[in-house]
């Protein structure tokens, strides 16, 4: 597992620091991170407003439900990440939360952006306080990620920064379900699948379930090809890193987007919370200079950050259409 999934100490030299997460992400596509900032105290806390938020009755978290803005519940097998394999959506339910954005901003004009559905402070009177300040601190360690990112790619180590203003960051807590995966009749606790956008943060609790889908060294990259499903263990005071479509995307696949699942072996809950690190809405995504040649073209047409994201929502959330979403935000006052 090590070497799959190495141990990145934040606190090393930043060219260190920068050497390990390149090879990492060509290799893997996924890591640890320790020494990151992140108060103990802090991940603590959160994980138990997260397990109180989903211990509400069903009503109220349903009041909640997943809006146009991508804010807001997704109930139990609403999601189905592989669709091709699975009898039913994934065995956990969900929370989405991004950045805040007033309905009268002229930001809220654009799909994704909107104001944030928070349970009922009378039922949970410390979740929303606890969360932002769990969300402001891996806000942080991500524009900290950014930097070694650009210095492992060669790049001024402020590379990323300017694209990351209004950056569309969301917090998902996660909640799986007891029930037993069964692969082979298509029952996953969160179906194979590869992360949207540019990176994720993940905190898990100490209950396994996920892993990774690495090619053996003689076939081909992905699941079609030979290779094998590797356990990614919780580590205490770490968190896992992996790298998605959009910066695979971005690096010409220099950089790896590695295929993962949840599979419950064990029989238990299982919580989790992922932190996706975006870039603005409007960023024009384009195959980096420094990941081309004479040899090897460019292999993605250019895109922008939220073009890219819309396709990958309506992709794997049921009832969700992008067309009827950039619909919904024509004018800021039909994002309600």
């Amino acid at each position: 597992m090590a070497q799959d999934v190495p141990i990145i100490d934040m606190s090393a030299p930043e060219a260190a620091a920068a050497a390990a997460v390149r090879a990492a992400a060509a290799g893997s596509g996924f890591f640890y991170v320790t020494q990151h900032g992140v108060p103990d105290h802090l991940v603590a806390e959160a994980f138990a407003q997260q397990r109180a938020l989903f211990a509400l009755p069903l009503e109220a978290k349903m009041a909640l439900l997943q809006d146009a803005n991508n804010r807001g519940y997704t109930p139990f097998r609403e999601e189905t990440l592989d669709p091709a394999h699975q009898k039913h959506g994934d065995t956990k339910e969900g929370f989405y939360f991004g950045r805040e954005v007033a309905p009268d901003s002229p930001e809220a004009s654009k799909p994704l952006h909107g104001p944030n559905q928070w349970p009922d402070p009378a039922l949970l009177p410390d979740y929303r306080r606890v969360t932002w300040q769990y969300y402001e601190a891996l806000n942080a360690l991500g524009m900290r990620l950014l930097r070694l990112l650009a210095l492992s790619l060669d790049l001024p180590a402020e590379h990323f920064t300017p694209m990351f203003t209004a950056p569309l960051v969301t917090l998902r807590p996660l909640h799986y379900a007891a029930e037993v995966s069964d692969p082979g009749a298509g029952v996953f606790g969160a179906g194979a699948h590869t992360d949207y956008g540019m990176l994720t943060i993940l905190a898990t609790d100490d209950v396994p379930g996920l892993q990774i889908w690495l090619p053996d060294s003689s076939a081909g990259a992905g699941a079609g090809g030979g290779g094998n499903w590797h356990d990614v263990a919780p580590v205490p005071g770490s968190f896992i890193i992996n790298l998605g479509d959009m910066l695979e995307r971005w690096t010409n696949g220099l950089y790896r987007s590695t295929l993962h699942r949840v599979i419950n072996t064990t029989g238990r809950e299982r919580y989790s919370i992922a932190f996706f690190f975006e870039p603005n809405f409007d960023t024009r995504v384009e195959v980096l200079p420094a990941c081309t040649g004479p040899n090897n073209p460019p292999r993605y047409p250019p895109t922008t950050s939220g073009e890219h994201l819309l396709a990958k929502y309506a992709q794997t959330h049921a009832g969700y259409n992008v067309a009827d979403k950039e619909a919904e935000h024509t004018a800021p006052t039909a994002m309600h």
